[in-house]
């Protein structure tokens, strides 16, 4: 469901151009007849349902979910996701039924219409209202990310004209993307809808810190371009010189919302802040990143402590580049990202850059974040759309335990300490002795790492060793940190775990346990 109704009657007579399918049609790789003809089905079956209705813009209603789809092929999701955002809105503002759109199209695109369509009925406005939405909202990521994926899109367009609704609604609209789309995104490192989620939110939420960082930007921008394009003239030049000829090099001015959270660290000084202007180079393959690195740290001299490998260890949402700082000689300091083509496209796009394979026949792809080998859910079977979805062994399990863990939780006020924590909080990421990576929120515990593991190791946990280290089990766990728990089996939970525990997932566990022990005694 979209975010904006009919148009008032004055803007009525307006006429606008039709949109194109081959502005869809053209964005997806090897395309099949088969494929032209469903996506060309849902267009004229959508164009169809939405004649007569308007948006706040003036538009014709069917601009919006054209948009939709147009943003899914850019993202290169397959044909059925691309049907489904053409037809996201026609069940909930255009009353075709759930039979009429399985008769028409299948089970497939009808679950992911329908879940799109029940996530677009409760509003951000209210607490209850609020809470239940969330709710939904990790209830559908845990059946099928498509779902989640069509109504990013769907919000991304709906956020690119919201000057066009109602001033009373926009704040709410734009502070629901800022809390809660943006850091989804983010999480499924989706960086692109991620940067441009976050900017439009943040002019209509905090537009005096809006207009003060375009300011400073502004400013600092004009000093560093004229310093990029002369730094990456000798970047290349450099590398050429090394035999590293088949790369790329772009520059990247921090976006608007990045800034303002940096700025707010820093004590709103930007001279405090190294990474306003960066140049990423794109490598051929992974061992040029390294001798790339190499070779611009053996010209200009890098600023300490600020060399990150996220290549070797990547970010708990699966991004992997290598950055470094350094001064430039002309006094300015610029950040510099070293990635490969196919890193870089991950940073993009994230979950979507996996899923691009024909729906219909699942083949091998290579899968480069941590957790994407249990990303895959229910893309390209035949057969019953429900109920291969809700196969969740195939879900991340950082979203297979917010969902199942909120569903027992009684109050709202802890569902959404919960999500806070859990979810829209900063993450570490830490290993078992076996290098295995854990995504943990900040601040966790030994405890919500063995949770994390299994609930039967974390129920008789009895002690813990960090990097080789005997700690106690309220020890903060930092980046990085290995992590071997040690169990016994006369081992169990008690009510102080409760009180430095960081997982939902984890107090749920300890509750049911302790339950569970006090039901025992009582026999």
């Amino acid at each position: 469901m979209t975010t904006e109704q009919n148009t008032p009657a004055n803007q009525t007579n307006i006429t606008y151009p039709e949109r194109d399918i081959r502005e869809i049609t053209k964005l997806i790789e090897s395309l099949s007849g088969d494929d032209l003809k469903l996506i060309q089905k849902a267009y004229n079956f959508s164009l169809k349902a939405h004649e007569g209705q308007k948006r706040f813009s003036g538009e014709p209603y069917f601009y919006h979910v054209f948009e939709t789809g147009k943003i899914l092929a850019e993202l290169k999701m397959g044909p059925v996701a691309i049907c489904a955002g053409l037809l996201h809105d026609t069940m909930e503002d255009a009353g075709v039924t759930a039979e009429a759109m399985e008769r028409e199209f299948g089970k497939e695109i009808l679950f992911l219409v329908d879940g799109v369509s029940k996530l677009g009925k409760l509003r951000y406005s209210g607490a209850d209202r609020h809470i239940e939405s969330l709710r939904k909202l990790f209830v559908a990521m845990s059946k099928d990310l498509r779902v989640l994926i069509i109504k990013l899109c769907d919000r991304l367009h709906n956020m690119r004209t919201l000057r066009f609704v109602r001033p009373e609604k926009r704040k709410r609209i734009a502070a629901e993307t800022l809390e809660v789309y943006a850091p989804l995104a983010y999480r499924l490192s989706m960086r692109r809808l991620t940067r441009e989620l976050e900017d439009l939110a943040f002019s209509y939420v905090y537009p005096e810190e809006y207009n003060d960082v375009k300011k400073v930007l502004k400013e600092k921008t004009r000093l560093l371009t004229l310093s990029l394009e002369k730094f990456s003239r000798s970047v290349k030049k450099a590398l050429a010189m090394e035999s590293i000829t088949n790369i790329s090099a772009e520059s990247r001015i921090k976006s608007y919302y990045g800034l303002y959270r940096k700025l707010k660290r820093k004590n709103m000084d930007i001279s405090k802040i190294y990474d306003v202007a960066a140049l990423r180079v794109i490598a051929n393959d992974l061992p040029d990143c390294y001798r790339a690195l190499g070779v611009i740290h053996g010209i200009w001299r890098p600023l300490p402590g600020r060399i990150k490998d996220y290549i070797a260890f990547p970010k708990p949402n699966g991004y992997k580049s290598i950055h470094t700082t350094i001064f430039v000689g002309d006094g300015a300091i610029v950040e510099v990202q070293i990635r490969t083509k196919q890193m870089h496209i991950e940073a993009e796009f994230g979950v979507a850059s996996h899923l691009t394979y024909k729906e219909g026949k699942k083949t091998s792809v290579g899968l480069g974040l941590l957790w994407i080998t249990n990303l895959l859910p229910f893309i390209g079977r035949k057969g019953d759309a429900t109920k291969n979805s809700a196969n969740n062994s195939e879900i991340p399990s950082w979203i297979r335990q917010i969902a199942d863990s909120q569903i027992a939780l009684e109050t709202q006020t802890e569902f959404v300490e919960n999500l806070k924590t859990d979810f829209f909080n900063h993450r570490v990421f830490v290993f078992t002795p076996k290098g295995d990576v854990v995504d943990l929120p900040i601040n966790a515990s030994p405890i919500d790492f063995a949770y994390a593991i299994h609930s039967d190791i974390g129920d008789h946990i009895s002690g813990a060793k960090v990097n080789g280290k005997l700690v106690s089990l309220d020890t903060p766990l930092q980046n990085g940190d290995i992590i071997d728990i040690m169990t016994r089996d006369d081992s169990k939970p008690n009510s102080k775990w409760l009180e430095f525990t960081k997982t939902s997932f984890a107090r749920k566990k300890i509750r049911d346990a302790l339950q569970n022990l006090k039901n025992a005694e009582m026999k």
